[in-house]
C-alpha cells in the first residue's frame, strides 16, 4: 500500500496540482489585498466616503454604529458590503485566469491535421488516402 501511495503522490499531475493550489492561494491573497486596499477605498470615496466592509443590514432590535459593534454584541446581520467585496474579488480572479488561459492557448502549437483517410464514395467506408481501389467494395476510386 505504501508503494502505491508513493507512486501516486510522486506522479507529475499530483505535484503540479499541489503547486497550482499553493500559487492559487497566494494569488487569492494578492487579489484580496488589491480589492480591499486599492480598489474599494477610492470607489468608496467617490460614492460618498463609504467603507464597503461596513455596509450591513441589522436584523436585531438594537442599533449599532458599526459592523464590528454588531458582531461583538452577537446581533444578526446581513453583511452585503463584504459580499460586494467578494464579488469583485471573484471577477478579478476570473478575468485574470481568462487572460492567462488565452495567452497559453496563443502559445500552444497548433497541430495541423494531416488527412490520412478518405471515404469511399460507393460504400462510405474509411480507407487510406493513398488507395486507388476500395479494399471493401473493390470500386476504382477517382483521384
Amino acid at each position: 500500500m505504501w508503494k502505491d501511495f508513493k507512486k501516486f503522490a510522486l506522479k507529475g499531475n499530483v505535484i503540479d496540482l499541489a503547486v497550482a493550489v499553493i500559487i492559487g492561494a497566494a494569488f487569492g491573497k494578492i487579489v484580496t489585498s488589491l480589492v480591499n486596499d486599492i480598489i474599494m477605498p477610492p470607489l468608496g470615496l467617490v460614492l460618498g466616503k463609504v467603507d464597503f466592509t461596513e455596509l450591513y443590514i441589522n436584523l436585531g432590535s438594537k442599533s449599532y454604529t458599526s459592523l464590528a459593534q454588531a458582531k461583538a454584541a452577537g446581533a444578526p446581520t446581513i453583511n452585503f458590503g463584504v459580499f460586494l467585496n467578494n464579488i469583485i474579488q471573484f471577477l478579478i480572479i476570473a478575468f485574470s485566469i481568462f487572460i492567462v488561459i488565452k495567452q497559453l492557448d496563443r502559445f500552444k502549437k497548433k497541430e495541423e491535421k494531416v488527412k490520412v483517410e478518405k471515404k469511399c464514395p460507393y460504400c462510405y467506408t474509411n480507407i487510406s488516402i493513398e488507395a486507388t481501389r476500395c479494399p471493401h467494395c473493390t470500386s476504382v476510386l477517382e483521384e
